[in-house]
């Protein structure tokens, strides 16, 4: 197959097609990952809460076929973002989340951000990936390991959320399921393993975003030109975000920052960018709204966990440590 599409396309071209394949196939596996162990987390959350079954009922409802066409979606669109625009978005995420860290009230949570960060997690998955990869006299057979290992680690992860979905709750009261009982040890330890991680991979992306972005820049006033506007639009963002957010918590919210965000890196783009950024924002708006509306039931409930959390913190100090 390959070599009949060599025949109408460059090989060098085919070649760069197959490897943003590859690392949009291993961007979709990260952020599967992430969003089937917080729907674990929360849906054990629920289990322990009488008050959430409906919420639990609704995390519960298996839906195998459209988690695989969730990675789908997502390896077309982190295939067809370049990575100047992947590289843009996660530097904005980056100075987003230490924002909203640095604002929380001491004791406070925002789980949300697990969710939020997940296009953002596989445009800067996609682009190490790039960076790294750069040059490698056998780039394609090393990504081909890497999609490998991370279409292995989202089966398990998958089945990991299917067994806790349907045999959870029977095996922590009959007592002999040695997963089921290591997660009822261990779950409230979910938010931290996954904050680990997210820090590595995005201290990682950032260091190749920054790289990524240099190098199309022949002096030091072309970079001073881009970098200058960009850091004034990206402060300007995330002022004015963190204060609708506060004022306005909600999921129409969400949405309307992600047009608000997109809109300022259009604009920025339009002025020192190219038109094929254009086109990547464009698809980088598609990615972020999917994100969201796959994840709309769990970011509710992070939404009300984190409003309640953050009320007992400020009533009563730091909570109590989850059991």
């Amino acid at each position: 197959m390959l070599s009949w599409v060599q025949g109408f396309l460059p090989l060098a071209w085919t070649a760069s097609l197959v490897d943003s394949l590859l690392e949009g196939l291993v961007g979709a596996c990260a952020v599967c990952i992430l969003g089937s162990l917080m729907r674990i987390y929360l849906y054990i959350r629920c289990l322990n809460d009488p008050e959430r079954q409906k919420e639990k009922e609704a995390l519960r409802q298996q839906r195998s076929f459209l988690d695989r066409l969730h990675l789908v979606v997502l390896m077309a669109i982190f295939t067809m973002v370049g990575h100047r625009v992947g590289a843009l978005i996660v530097l904005e995420f980056s100075l987003r989340a230490v924002s909203t860290i640095l604002s929380l009230n001491k004791g406070a949570l925002n789980s949300q951000l697990y969710l939020l960060c997940q296009y953002s997690l596989g445009c800067g998955v996609s682009c190490s990936l790039g960076y790294l990869q750069e040059g490698a006299p056998h780039r394609t057979w090393n990504l081909l390991l890497g999609v490998g290992l991370a279409m292995l680690l989202t089966h398990y992860v998958w089945r990991l959320a299917w067994h806790v979905y349907t045999m959870y709750e029977l095996h922590c009261k009959e007592r002999y399921c040695g997963g089921c009982l290591f997660l009822l040890a261990t779950w409230h330890g979910i938010p931290r393993l996954l904050c680990n991680a997210l820090r590595v991979t995005f201290g990682v992306a950032d260091l190749a975003a920054v790289a990524l972005i240099n190098r199309d820049f022949l002096s030091t006033s072309e970079a001073i030109r881009f970098w200058t506007p960009l850091t004034i639009c990206y402060t300007l963002l995330v002022i004015y975000m963190q204060e609708e957010q506060h004022h306005n918590p909600n999921q129409q919210m969400a949405f309307q920052t992600v047009f608000v965000r997109m809109g300022g890196l259009l604009v920025l783009l339009m002025t020192v960018g190219q038109w094929r950024d254009i086109v990547d924002i464009l698809i980088s708006l598609a990615g972020e709204i999917w994100c969201l509306i796959w994840s709309g039931s769990m970011l509710e409930l992070c939404r009300n966990q984190d409003e309640s959390l953050s009320l007992q913190a400020s009533t009563s100090g730091p909570f109590p440590r989850q059991r």
